[in-house]
């Protein structure tokens, strides 16, 4: 029988590993921004950064980890801010390279056949000249995992798919249904590590 002071003990132990997107952006909705420039945050975006923070607040956030796109680099500076730490970029939260489709409007890939295949069959679909979506959450799951053996609660603030592939990746989910579920820009989901493995305990919430 677990005694109260085992589940204490069992509580404390785990890290907490909480994976933001970014917050909106002026191209937001409109280009598959990827790995091209992308413009700044706007009003909206810089306002979900600071609700991030304050969340971030709340649940005693004391690492921030950022995609190096510049999006994801504005809304973590402004939660690091907050909390008065210092946002480090990682090349592993990057967001999926998307090759030749990087930068496009997401009207001219309409209809294009290999954009259609990538959303219908992300566990084999290829990029054109980029990277697959097995190989981006590759990266992006070891990187989380390695933040859940540290002590401190992180923030990872980064991208929708990588985030969307992490989840799947923690629940057993193919990847061909991560379409199944959304990750809204400022939000978070998080993935507790402990003893007995990794548990996904939050999707998609926004701070309010």
């Amino acid at each position: 029988m677990l005694m109260l002071s085992d589940t204490r003990t069992a509580v404390t132990s785990q890290v907490h590993v909480h994976l933001a997107r970014h917050g909106v952006h002026a191209d937001y909705g409109q280009v598959l921004s990827g790995r091209a420039g992308a413009a700044p945050l706007t009003v909206a975006g810089r306002a979900q950064a600071g609700q991030l923070a304050r969340w971030a607040l709340r649940h005693g956030v004391g690492i921030i980890h950022a995609s190096p796109r510049s999006r994801t680099v504005e809304t973590a500076a402004l939660v690091a801010e907050a909390l008065g730490v210092e946002a480090q970029r990682s090349d592993a939260l990057d967001e999926i390279d998307f090759g030749a489709w990087n930068g496009r409007a997401f009207a001219d890939l309409d209809g294009d056949p290999l954009w259609d295949d990538w959303n219908r069959q992300r566990s084999v679909a290829p990029t054109p000249g980029g990277e697959t979506m097995a190989q981006a959450v590759v990266r992006a799951a070891a990187h989380v995992a390695s933040l859940g053996q540290g002590g401190d609660a992180a923030l990872c603030v980064t991208h929708c798919d990588i985030i969307r592939g992490v989840i799947a990746h923690y629940l057993g989910l193919p990847l061909d249904h991560i379409l199944r579920f959304d990750i809204d820009p400022g939000s978070v989901s998080t993935i507790a590590f402990g003893p007995d493995g990794a548990r996904v305990i939050r999707i998609n919430e926004v701070p309010a």
